[in-house]
């Protein structure tokens, strides 16, 4: 291999490990918005503080979340599910629970993501849930939701 050929394998090596550093710090300011997203809108908005507000702030209006009961797929907006979580919230005495979120997966690809998010209340675990989020114009919003509750 002569000098030439090597400092060019050098030049073009020293590019890739910028393109891939690149990339990873990308991926990973991807899903610390995602993540940021989710804690706002989902953990707080909804099982902490029952506040559509917070609610509104990180999901799309055209969300819905999709159920499955006894093998009849049924679907909430985000407009039915805000109101159910806002009379929840008055309805409730004591103190709010204490929720913990764990994120074992968030994968991003360009302006699509999922987030896979245990949620704990009070210890115990209560739901796993699969979100999709897009990347618009003021951020990510989260568009749906299935779940598997554990309760």
């Amino acid at each position: 291999m002569t000098k030439t050929s090597r400092m060019a394998a050098a030049a073009g090596g020293a590019i890739l490990a910028s393109l891939v550093a690149g990339e990873a710090a990308a991926a990973y300011g991807d899903r610390q918005a995602i993540e940021s997203v989710i804690r706002t809108a989902y953990i707080e908005g909804v099982h902490v503080k029952g506040d559509p507000a917070l609610m509104r702030k990180g999901f799309h209006p055209d969300f819905r979340m999709f159920m499955l009961r006894d093998g009849a797929l049924t679907t909430i907006t985000l407009d039915e599910w805000a109101g159910r979580i806002e009379k929840a919230a008055r309805e409730r005495t004591g103190p709010a629970p204490q929720i913990r979120a764990e994120f074992p997966l968030v994968d991003v690809v360009k302006d699509e993501a999922v987030a896979r998010v245990e949620v704990h209340r009070d210890g115990k675990h209560i739901f796993t849930d699969y979100l999709s989020l897009y990347r618009f114009a003021d951020g990510w919003k989260i568009v749906g939701k299935i779940f598997q509750s554990h309760s």
